[in-house]
């Protein structure tokens, strides 16, 4: 079977797996337990920033004072994206109300760019073998449902329908297709773009935790154990997918 055949089936199969997995992970979940999940979400997003992109850029080669420019770079470009999202939006409200419906476009964009990257990975790693691309391809699943769930979590708590959210997740998994034909028809530019474009997902992912989620956790009354230990899970669960990854 061609490289091409391979890496685009895992991409399709990956992406139904990983999201399958997470739909049947929070769509049975109570109500009254999405904003304790928000913290299980907030330690998914930094984990995967800090322990994972923001790594895997260094290690292809990405110079540390060119890292941290695009990061900082990604991070000012996240704030004014969202501003301007924001333009039509009321200035009389409250200084720290925060509605999590507005970061529903950074959650999917940041998704986007994640599975366009796997894209790239996956035709990489084909082109290789086989072999190691299927078991690339496992990996990737395994090590997404932590995020996908986190996403789905997102999501429902913006007061998201679940239908619409399988839907717009399931198309933002499509990316991951578009990074697999970028990757193996042009692969020497598109591997020399790979860790500038981890970089601007991991900004998004940083973004949007710190901006949106902590601030609002902040705002919950009580229950510190509860979004310590779920913040804590999900970090722990993301460093397990990476740990089989790797």
């Amino acid at each position: 079977m061609h490289p091409l055949t391979h890496t685009l089936a895992a991409c399709v199969v990956g992406g139904l797996l990983s999201m399958g997995a997470a739909a049947l992970l929070t769509f049975g979940l109570p109500r009254r337990w999405l904003t304790r999940m928000i913290s299980f979400s907030t330690g998914v997003l930094l984990a995967t920033a800090f322990l994972d992109l923001l790594p895997e850029a260094a290690e292809a080669g990405l110079e540390t004072h060119t890292l941290f420019a695009l990061l900082l770079a990604g991070l000012l470009g996240f704030f004014f994206l969202e501003k301007a999202a924001l333009w039509r939006h009321s200035h009389d409200a409250p200084a720290h109300s925060h509605d999590l419906a507005r970061t529903v476009p950074i959650i999917l964009l940041g998704d986007t760019v994640h599975n366009f990257t796997d894209g790239l990975v996956l035709a990489a790693a084909f082109l290789v073998d086989p072999h190691l691309g299927w078991a690339t391809a496992l990996a990737i699943a395994a090590h997404e449902i932590p995020q996908e769930a986190g996403d789905f979590i997102l999501l429902l708590a913006a007061g998201w329908r679940r239908s619409r959210a399988l839907l717009w997740n399931g198309l933002s998994s499509l990316a991951a297709v578009l990074g697999g034909l970028i990757g193996h028809f042009w692969l020497s530019d598109a591997g020399r773009w790979l860790p500038h474009v981890l970089v601007i997902a991991a900004a998004s992912f940083i973004y949007l935790a710190v901006s949106d989620l902590m601030p609002w956790l902040r705002q919950q009354r009580g229950d510190l154990a509860w979004h310590g230990g779920f913040m804590a899970a999900g970090i722990a669960l993301l460093s397990a997918g990476m740990a089989f990854l790797h």
